[in-house]
């Protein structure tokens, strides 16, 4: 099972490559995947039918240790539902893959991610019913919220398909949230994750009962019960192929299948029945209802797949055995009928161009294999023999029936629920099979004419045909549903039930002249004839008899919170900064010094100095942090704030930390650089438009914080109370991280998660800071920029030169030097630097040199991928300040999303690889090999890890050059161009 996982992964990520090569064909060869997993899953059918009624250990199951300080682990487990529910998943998923093969053009846009995340939610949908933890259950029951999202909004360009996907996404996802708070209670509570030992526990108490409700929520809005149950007929603005797959045999199924994991151990705890009885009863009577006044066929479908969820809803929540089976077998009816149908409509759009009941008419005739499937998926929607439905119908009709005669409150009401449900779903089915297949009659009475038909490809029938037609045969095969479905249903026992043993023969195609077989038929004969009463009444244009749907309060809802949200940043976001460091501050200084306070008695170490040096740097410091505060101009008081920096560097130098003080000197350096050009478009004197106020409640405030800083820094001098890890980091860096540098070693191996957090910092404060210049587009026009060959000797073309005008093309009478830049031509005159270009040109790829250098010394040696990185973006502000932007363009013909990227990925990677070893995550590994010449060689796996810190922080000196450098000169640019003042 985790193999078929890493192949489903595995193959969604290869899939666009296959789909920009070979086309539509791409969705056939995706189709292997979902089907060999069936294939595999159907070959296990013994073992777990042995399991299941014999000898649970023999179950197949699958366990790899994943958090053990947690005792959680990467479990799988198959037994009969999870069984079931992943051969549906599988062999529908592998039909509608094959489906799509017909369904789109080579042309249609984004199909290459569309092929992908699909295949990627079969294997999420996999996952979901076969892992047997509970958290782990969560995390693909997210994972499937987030593809369902991207599949519903696949019509990216149609705003009916974004709001409908978001619409999704927030209400499973609002549901996931409650049920990860339940999945914490119930595990707390038994003291496990594991699903099959909570259910052997089966704990019970008030946190239990709060656990159940959660994941309830969870259930009810994954599988769209009332009141979440508006968000499923949304979703039909997705392809037809995803309301298929996963509104009608997987996603919604996950819901159903929650519950029929849960319901057999807490059926009879007090919020259970209650909830799932009453809210399936009322979601199945509403979307029947509802069905009935919709003339789009996929929103009838959609409706209908409402009621029908609420249908299982209340018989697999009901959790006695008989109801179990029954329901089991509702699932498996359900995704083969309404699979098949949501596959017709799709035949019948695509020939058509429409699924409007009202402009379709004599398709039945002219498409008699297509309306053959569709009476069978239809039949059996209905209940009518010999399909699967009527076995599933009867026999659910059936237990409720048994329960309504023991007495049981909640068994009526399930009973008369699902027979009122069962007429409805009568008639929406005739209304479907009218609106698809009828000859239909105009406002006067004659027949319109057919609409014409054009003949689909063999191949695009034969998903729909071969599901409906399983509706056929599993109907007289109803004894081996039985025989595979006993052992499950047979255990479906709660806690305190006394009813009667489950009969080995519950399922039958015929039981004799039973009263669930007359409540069945009667309910299919009533809902024939209630179908014409309602075109009769006009039921499908009258007012609907609510002023609101739950629609409606949905986007009041989201209205009311985007209200909220603008008064709550109206009050809070005043758009003065200082305000906000205030207020930072401020809240710093209380909580430390409440936690101060409550420390009791301070035990303070304190020297007056470690070496020599500090008697001398820190008074400069001091000096200069006293000076920048009385400083008139900005970039004065950025220098002199530097020096602090740099005192730091010396300090860092002089105390045996030269790896601190490369990288603070860097640092340092790359921020004095991003001031400057930040800088540019501030007034030279600070307050020249908008003075500081309140000076002495800012000098209060800042020297409370200076004093609260160094009282928590004397404070810890004196708390620590056991040896410093640290003291072991030279050990472990030479015997685990195979390196002498203990700094790098620790970033990249001992603590590199740590690292890869900061790496995720870093790519977001490049893509902040770039869309704070990008206003408009995100677009890098200097990645596809070349400047021209100017060099020393003579250019074949004159270079462009910027002017306040714009830029125009220098002339042979104009006197401007050689460049000994690509893109030192393209400066204006008075901006150049000819002394400057040469040194450049001299060093640049020496300190590109040098940065690689530090890259690789770094394990033993000062340096590694953080100050390597910064040396070759130092090299860059050089070409950037002697050529300008066009200089930059040469200088990094790419864009600076693909470092970023690609770094985060190379680290990843570094981090993840081990684990196919069998390996903790960044284990790292060491190649050693004696080299002619050059001598003895090592290369450690954990330089790749570095190798991405190296190529993040080139990525966001680029970035920050690329925003506050060069699209800052084109805006300006442009605004000298048009007269505006600057």
């Amino acid at each position: 099972m985790l193999t078929l996982l890493a192949v489903f992964a595995l193959a969604s990520l290869l899939l666009p490559f296959l789909v920009a090569w070979i086309g539509t064909r791409a969705f056939a060869v995706a189709a292997l995947v979902p089907a060999a997993a069936f294939v595999h899953t159907a070959m296990l059918t013994p073992q777990v039918l042995l399991g299941s009624a014999e000898d649970p250990a023999v179950l197949p199951r699958e366990a790899v240790e994943w958090i053990p300080q947690l005792g959680l682990s990467l479990s799988f487990r198959l037994d009969e539902l999870s069984w079931l529910l992943a051969l549906i998943v599988t062999g529908v998923g592998a039909l509608v893959l094959l489906y799509c093969r017909w369904y789109f053009r080579d042309s249609t846009e984004g199909l290459g991610q569309f092929a992908a995340v699909l295949l990627a939610f079969a294997g999420a949908m996999y996952g979901l019913v076969t892992t047997d933890d509970l958290v782990l259950l969560v995390m693909f029951w997210e994972v499937t919220s987030i593809l369902s999202y991207l599949l519903i909004g696949h019509y990216h360009r149609r705003g009916a398909s974004r709001r409908a996907a978001l619409q999704a996404l927030l209400v499973t996802t609002l549901g996931g949230l409650a049920m990860f708070i339940g999945v914490v209670f119930l595990a707390v509570d038994a003291g496990t994750s594991s699903i099959s030992r909570i259910l052997e526990i089966a704990p019970t108490g008030p946190l239990v009962d709060a656990a159940i409700v959660l994941l309830l929520v969870g259930a009810l809005s994954k599988s769209a019960i009332f009141p979440f149950h508006f968000w499923l007929p949304g979703a039909m603005a997705a392809p037809t192929p995803v309301s298929a797959y996963l509104h009608a045999a997987a996603m919604v199924k996950a819901g159903i299948y929650l519950i029929a994991r849960f319901a057999p151990v807490f059926a009879l705890s007090g919020p259970w029945r209650p909830i799932t009885i009453s809210l399936g009863v009322f979601t199945m009577l509403l979307g029947g209802v509802q069905a009935l006044r919709e003339t789009d066929l996929k929103r009838i479908l959609a409706f209908g797949t409402v009621s029908q969820l609420g249908f299982f809803t209340i018989v697999l929540g009901y959790g006695t055995s008989d109801a179990m089976l029954a329901g089991l077998a509702l699932v498996i009816s359900h995704a083969l009928f309404k699979s098949s149908l949501f596959l017709i409509v799709g035949v019948i759009d695509r020939q058509l161009s429409t699924r409007d009941v009202t402009e379709i008419s004599g398709v039945g005739r002219q498409a008699p294999l297509l309306a053959t499937a569709g009476f069978l998926a239809v039949g059996s929607m209905m209940g009518i023999p010999p399909t699967i439905g009527f076995v599933a119908k009867e026999s659910t009709l059936a237990a409720l029936f048994d329960e309504s005669l023991r007495g049981s409150p909640w068994g009526i009401v399930a009973l008369v629920g699902v027979i009122l449900g069962s007429i409805l779903t009568a008639a929406y089915g005739a209304r479907f099979l009218w609106g698809a297949f009828w000859r239909k009659k105009d406002a006067a009475g004659a027949y319109m004419p057919d609409t014409e038909w054009p003949s689909p490809p063999f191949g695009f029938l034969v998903s729909p045909v071969v599901l409906a037609a399983g509706t056929l045969v599993l109907g007289p095969l109803a004894s081996a549903v039985t025989v595979a479905l006993y052992g499950y249903a047979d255990d479906a026992k709660a806690p305190g039930y006394d009813g009667a043993p489950l009969d080995p023969g519950y399922l039958a195609l015929w039981h004799g002249l039973a009263p669930a077989l007359f409540l069945s038929l009667g309910a299919v004969l009533l809902g024939l004839a209630l179908f014409p009463l309602s075109r009769r009444w006009g039921w499908d244009r009258a007012r609907r008899l609510l002023p609101f749907t739950a629609q409606d309060a949905y986007y009041a809802v989201m209205r009311s919170i985007d209200r909220l949200s603008v008064v709550t940043t109206s009050l809070t976001q005043r758009g003065s900064l200082p305000v906000y460091v205030g207020t930072i501050f401020v809240v710093v200084i209380a909580g430390e010094t409440a936690a101060l306070i409550a420390g009791g008695p301070v035990n303070a170490q304190l020297s007056a100095w470690h070496t020599p040096v500090q008697l001398v740097v820190a008074p400069i410091m001091i000096a200069a942090g006293l000076l920048a505060i009385r400083a008139k101009k900005r970039y004065t008081g950025v220098v002199l704030v530097s020096v602090t920096g740099l005192g730091m560097v010396v300090l860092f130098g002089t105390s045996g930390a030269p790896d601190l003080a490369l990288t603070q000197i860097l640092v340092e350096t790359v921020t004095l650089v991003t001031f400057a050009l930040v800088l540019r478009r501030l007034p030279a004197r600070m307050g020249e438009h908008n003075a500081s106020v309140g000076r002495v409640p800012r000098a209060i405030l800042g020297v409370a914080a200076g004093v609260m800083m160094a009282l928590v820094a004397i404070v810890a001098t004196g708390s620590r109370v056991a040896e410093p890890i640290s003291d072991a980091f030279p050990q472990l860096a030479y015997e685990l991280g195979h390196g002498k540098n203990v700094v790098n070693v620790a970033l990249v191996d001992l603590r590199g998660w740590d690292t890869m957090g900061e790496l995720s910092v870093l790519v977001l404060a490049a893509t902040g800071v770039a869309s704070l210049v990008f206003v408009t587009h995100r677009a890098d026009r200097l990645s596809a920029t070349r400047a021209l060959p100017e060099g020393p000797r003579q250019s074949r073309r004159r270079p462009l030169v910027e002017t306040t005008e714009g830029v125009r093309v220098q002339t042979a009478g104009d006197t401007a030097p050689r460049a000994w830049l690509v893109g030192g031509g393209n400066v204006r005159p008075e901006n150049r630097s000819i002394l400057l270009e040469v040194i450049v040109r001299i060093l640049f790829h020496t300190i590109i040199v040098v940065s690689i250098y530090l890259l690789f010394a770094g394990h033993n040696a000062p340096g590694g991928g953080f100050a390597g990185g910064l040396v070759a973006g130092m090299a860059l502000v050089m070409r950037y300040i002697a050529g300008g932007r066009w200089e930059l363009g040469a200088a990094a013909p790419t864009d600076a999303g693909r470092l970023l990227g690609g770094g985060l990925i190379l680290a990843v990677g570094a981090a993840v690889v081990p684990l196919f070893f069998g390996l903790a995550p960044l284990s790292s590994a060491v190649w050693e090999a004696e080299i002619p010449v050059i001598g003895h060689l090592e290369f450690v796996s954990s330089t790749i890890f570095d190798i991405g810190v190296y190529l993040v922080v080139i990525g966001l000196v680029l970035d920050v050059l690329r925003s506050l450098g060069a699209e800052v000169d084109r805006q300006t640019l442009e605004m000298r161009a048009r007269g505006v003042d600057i």
